[in-house]
């Protein structure tokens, strides 16, 4: 068997393969059928300091190939995370990632502030990219000055891993992935939905209440590929990449780009027993090509050309 654990920032995930923020919910409410502790990690759902209604419905549409959603990062809020979900997946033994919101770079630094003081957080991603908000997190994430400056101040306040989670919705990704290393992010996390929108055209109204929206699912997979490796390129800190992964050939090509690890969300609604045979496929994988750890692994692509095979005369 591979060695299939990677480091992120101080933390050590025993797995490269993560729960996406934002579709699996708290975690908790996977426990009964998913092994929390089995997988590398946990994000759970997108938290601002006080509770958040969200958009109304509907907020969720289907699209050929992807998912199309506008929740608005509809939560419990931190103080209630600590003290109604954190102390369930402590006991049942997940690496729990937190993402965390803002309307302003003092909320996002409270929320830090409250996290790095409870028991069994193991790091903060930070949600700077949510597409369906107008306003807080996508202010700051399509602002280079914008991204170093919340990023700079939440890593002041906590001793945690800080994981800034960028939006793909901007020309130049890898000059966002370069910002927030240099104010001093342990790794990126890529990426976040893109800005859609679908319509009706028998009412001619937008299928979503927000009229916007945010675009995931196998669709998007080939874009976050090739943002990740553009990232992998520019900076030195890990990656977890994400976007569409549904399948163990999805995730490893992830990994080849430049991703550490993976976080997987939208494939998790069609299929939640997905996690044991993914991690199992990528532990295959590394057995049927002889590699050891699925760290060396990591932003293995041959870009060369390969020498035309030769055809005779």
């Amino acid at each position: 068997m591979a060695d299939l654990s990677v480091r992120i920032g101080s933390l050590t995930l025993a797995n490269p393969v993560i729960a996406a923020s934002g579709c699996f919910g708290y975690g908790v409410e996977y426990a009964s059928s998913v092994n929390l502790a089995a997988l590398g990690g946990v994000a759970v759902k997108g938290l601002f300091l006080k509770e958040r209604e969200g958009h109304p419905p509907p907020r969720i549409v289907e699209t050929p190939a992807g998912m199309l959603n506008a929740i608005g990062l509809q939560g419990i809020g931190v103080h209630r995370f600590v003290a109604e979900k954190l102390p369930e997946l402590r006991r049942l033994g997940a690496t729990v990632f937190v993402n965390i919101c803002g309307t302003t770079i003092d909320e996002y630094c409270e929320v830090a502030r409250v996290l790095s003081d409870a028991e069994g957080v193991g790091a903060i991603e930070l949600n700077i990219s949510c597409p369906n908000i107008k306003e807080g997190g996508i202010q700051f994430g399509c602002s280079l000055i914008g991204t170093h400056e919340v990023v700079s101040a939440v890593r002041k306040v906590t001793r945690l891993p800080v994981i800034p989670k960028l939006t793909p919705n901007v020309t130049d990704v890898a000059s966002f992935a370069r910002a927030a290393e240099d104010a001093g992010a342990d790794a990126i996390s890529l990426v976040n939905t893109f800005l859609a929108m679908a319509i009706d055209v028998e009412t001619r109204r937008p299928r979503l209440s927000n009229v916007l929206g945010g675009l995931s699912g196998p669709a998007i997979r080939p874009i976050a590929v090739r943002m990740v490796y553009e990232c992998f390129q520019a900076v030195t800190v890990p990656i977890l990449g994400m976007g569409g992964i549904q399948t163990t050939t999805d995730a490893i090509e992830f990994l080849i780009a430049g991703a550490t690890a993976v976080q997987v969300g939208t494939a998790n609604f069609v299929d939640p027993f997905l996690w044991e045979p993914l991690i199992a496929g990528i532990d295959a994988y590394l057995d049927r090509h002889h590699i050891e750890r699925v760290a060396a692994l990591v932003g293995q692509v041959e870009t060369s050309s390969p020498e035309p095979a030769w055809t005779g005369f």
